[in-house]
């Protein structure tokens, strides 16, 4: 890849780490710590947190009074700032005891190129049989200063919060307890506009606590629509009774990116590339997020320079809707369910024990029926009771004719047969179109045909017709007007067509015979066709939807980034990039994204009349709840931002 400046496509990048310490020995701390620094550096770490009260060690006890050890902790930090000067890309957050006043607080120390920009003291001071900080430490409540004077400087205290404000982010800290407490201080940090929420801690290790602390930072990151960045005390500060592991986390909105090995001998350090735009445009349509706080927060602004690297440290799933192998079996098998008590609900409510639905050979109309079975065995109705019909036409292969037949007779259902073949040619004379002219109209006629036959046989027999579309090719209006897209209620409508396959391939390999599995599996071999113009030599398929609209495993990544997260032209385009490196070339992403915006606008308003549909995951087109557009919009903007994008020299790495 080559080398791009991440920040401008909406990244930060944020590191933990967990040096290998010595209790009570300053001097080697902050070594350890330059070392950790130097690593960072050299990884463009943009900010870096370290475990809380570092420059000591957490477990220094009783020494924590010597003026000895906090006049030495203070010189430590004081070396650490100088040792930033020549570092301008990096800000760095480092633990210690500082005394102001009469009170010693457990704080933290935001320093920069710029100096100590910032103290932040621990808000929950706890008490209980393992940990007596309270025995040592005071509150953030009994901070009575603003400002304290370090090497001749003043220096800002956090009285009530403090947020800090760099070019690309703005970053909150909290100490270790803070995030086991009922209100969190990183809640009000976030409310306040905090993206990034580090914490210094030191946690010692217990029988399955590190799970139980996966999950806090895992749920603090998504409930406060952030980054949570958490580095603990390593091996080196075990001592008497308790052991420390150097747990490090990186968590973003709910999702763990990075992980340290715990009980390591080794000074650890994690990074991980932080989607800030994505947790904005959460923010934006979150809009408890404009919530005024009770109060305003102290601000510090501070300079990071710009990361410029080839390599993104955020996984981009180039198939963001298929679920990873792990959580396979929970997902589909949830998607499943949607899909089937949706269809459930809407025939109990209208009293309808009966549907017909258009079975082709292909996925969609595959998977809708596996859906519409699954449905009537649930409410227990016959299965005689669906009508599946298939109406070959001009471009009908046999291939997908045997495989519509074989799984209708396979499953039980009602079977018919109903060519379009002699209707459309009557149409045609009826319209005046020359049956030899294969424009749209002769491809759309055969489509509202199908579409007329299901329709009017539900009348025949008192039904509802299944629709059988998916999303992606709602999204491209890759369907014919009041044809396929047009239905009573449509199984399919927010499930895209990569989910589509997954579904049949999970379906087939867990909940089918032998027989079925096998036709179900020949159908996921099939090319994706409407079949609508005649086959080529041999009966193969001759009209492949990809090769007209593109790959949908494209359009499928385009589209979750635009709804999901409201990604520009140049964003979805870089992170594509990312996604699919070494399968499509630069330029053919940029053309198919062309592809996608121009359909996308000028389809609308077949998705303004779009049918009823259970809603599946977190994208969906209904207008009547997920996506309001006006039908005639503009691309203009989109596909400017696109060319630009498209043309922009790329810098030689």
């Amino acid at each position: 890849m080559i080398p791009l400046k991440i920040n401008n496509f909406g990244f930060v990048r944020v590191a933990a780490a967990s040096p290998q310490l010595k209790v009570a020995d300053c001097d080697y701390n902050t070594a350890e710590m330059k070392t950790v620094i130097g690593r960072a550096v050299q990884e463009q770490v943009q900010i870096l947190c370290f475990p809380e009260l570092g420059i000591t060690a957490y477990s220094c006890g009783d020494l924590f009074f010597q003026e000895a050890l906090q006049r030495k902790a203070l010189a430590s930090l004081n070396d650490l700032a100088l040792f930033m000067h020549d570092k301008p890309s990096l800000i760095a957050i480092v633990g210690l005891p500082l005394r102001i006043g009469s009170n010693l607080f457990n704080m933290a120390a935001v320093i920069s190129a710029e100096g100590i920009l910032g103290l932040v003291p621990k808000t929950h001071i706890p008490n209980d049989r393992e940990y007596y900080e309270k025995r040592w430490f005071a509150r953030a409540a009994d901070l009575t200063t603003g400002s304290v004077t370090i090497g001749g400087k003043e220096v800002q205290t956090a009285i009530g919060g403090m947020l800090f404000q760099t070019p690309f982010a703005t970053f909150g800290v909290e100490i270790c307890e803070d995030l086991w407490m009922p209100a969190p201080p990183s809640s009000l940090l976030a409310m306040q506009g905090a993206e990034l929420l580090f914490n210094l801690s030191a946690g010692n290790e217990l029988a399955s606590k590190h799970r139980y602390r996966k999950s806090l930072v895992r749920q603090q990151s998504a409930r406060c629509n952030a980054a949570y960045i958490y580095a603990s005390a390593g091996c080196g500060e075990s001592t008497t009774d308790m052991v420390f592991s150097g747990a490090c986390l990186i968590a973003e909105n709910g999702t763990l990116l990075a992980e340290s090995p715990r009980f390591s001998t080794e000074s650890e350090l994690i990074i991980a590339d932080i989607d800030v735009e994505a947790l904005r445009h959460d923010r934006l349509r979150n809009t408890n997020f404009g919530c005024a706080a009770p109060q305003p927060l102290d601000e510090i602004g501070c300079h990071i320079d710009p990361v410029i690297t080839a390599e993104l440290r955020h996984p981009v799933p180039a198939h963001p809707f298929i679920p990873a192998a792990e959580h396979a079996d929970e997902f589909l098998s949830e998607v499943f369910s949607i899909q089937t008590e949706g269809l459930a609900k809407r025939l109990r409510h209208t009293g309808i024990g009966k549907v017909t639905i258009g079975i082709s050979g292909g996925l969609d109309s595959t998977l809708a029926l596996l859906v519409t079975i699954a449905t009537f065995d649930r409410l227990k109705l016959p299965r005689e009771n669906i009508v599946g019909i298939t109406m070959p036409g001009f471009g009908t292969t046999g291939r997908t004719y045997a495989n519509a037949m074989g799984l209708m007779r396979a499953s039980g259902i009602t079977v018919k047969e109903i060519s379009i073949v002699e209707a459309v040619k009557q149409h045609f004379r009826d319209i005046g179109h020359d049956i030899s002219d294969r424009s749209v109209t002769y491809e759309n006629s055969q489509a509202r045909e199908r579409t007329q036959i299901l329709m009017d046989y539900a009348n025949r027999i008192g039904g509802l017709v299944v629709g059988t579309g998916n999303l992606s090719e709602l999204a491209l209006g890759w369907a014919t007007y009041n044809g396929d897209q047009m239905s009573m209620y449509g199984v399919n409508a927010s499930v895209p067509k990569t989910l589509v396959a997954s579904l049949v391939r999970w379906i087939a390999d867990n909940r089918m015979d032998q027989t079925s599995r096998a036709i179900l599996h020949d159908v996921l071999d099939t090319p994706f066709s409407p079949e609508l113009l005649p086959a080529g030599a041999g009966g193969q398929i001759a009209q492949q939807t990809e090769h007209f609209v593109g790959p949908y495993e494209l359009h499928d990544f385009f589209l979750h980034r635009m709804l999901r997260y409201g990604d520009s032209p140049a964003r979805i385009l870089f992170l594509a990039r990312q996604a699919f490196d070494g399968t499509y070339a630069r330029e053919e992403l940029a053309k198919w994204l062309r592809v996608f915006y121009k359909r996308f606008f000028a389809q609308q308003f077949k998705r303004s009349c779009m049918p009823d549909g259970p809603k599946v995951g977190s994208v969906s087109l209904s207008p009547r709840s997920d996506w309001r557009m006006p039908s005639d919009a503009v691309a203009a903007v989109w596909l400017q931002e696109l060319e630009e994008a498209s043309n922009e020299q790329i810098p030689e790495s």
